[in-house]
């Protein structure tokens, strides 16, 4: 069956950490350009952070820089976002979407104006609340 799964959410308190995984199965994630995703209540999906196929080129929306890392596996078909410092402002549900389109020169566009109906595959999601 071909599908992304997110994993990796939860409850955690102000300035906790969390590692989301999005694992690929049926099909090889080596080609997909992949995208965080997050929405939270009330709120328009937003992208958080897009890495390239290669992990070469990475993106990070204002709110996250510093404090997020996403990282890729491709032999594991798995991409990793690593959330530190967390701010109850990052509660939402996290989406993690593949897009087989090759960005050349940045990434950015993927996260910042993405073309929801156009990525390739989407997960489920997975809850993150930042609550004390």
């Amino acid at each position: 069956q071909v599908q992304l799964v997110e994993s990796g959410g939860g409850l955690v308190q102000p300035g906790g950490s969390l590692r989301l995984s999005c694992a690929a199965s049926g099909f090889t994630l080596d080609y997909y350009a992949i995208g965080w995703f997050r929405q939270a209540p009330g709120k328009e999906r937003e992208g958080v952070s897009c890495i390239s196929q290669s992990g070469g080129m990475t993106y990070y929306t204002d709110s996250v820089k510093g404090r997020f890392t996403i990282s890729r596996d491709n032999a594991k078909n798995t991409v990793y976002l690593q959330m530190n410092s967390l701010k109850p402002e990052d509660t939402a549900v996290y989406y993690c979407a593949a897009d087989k389109l090759h960005y050349v020169t940045t990434i950015q566009p993927m996260c910042d104006i993405p073309d929801f109906n156009g990525m390739d595959y989407w997960g489920k999601g997975t809850l993150v609340t930042v609550s004390s």
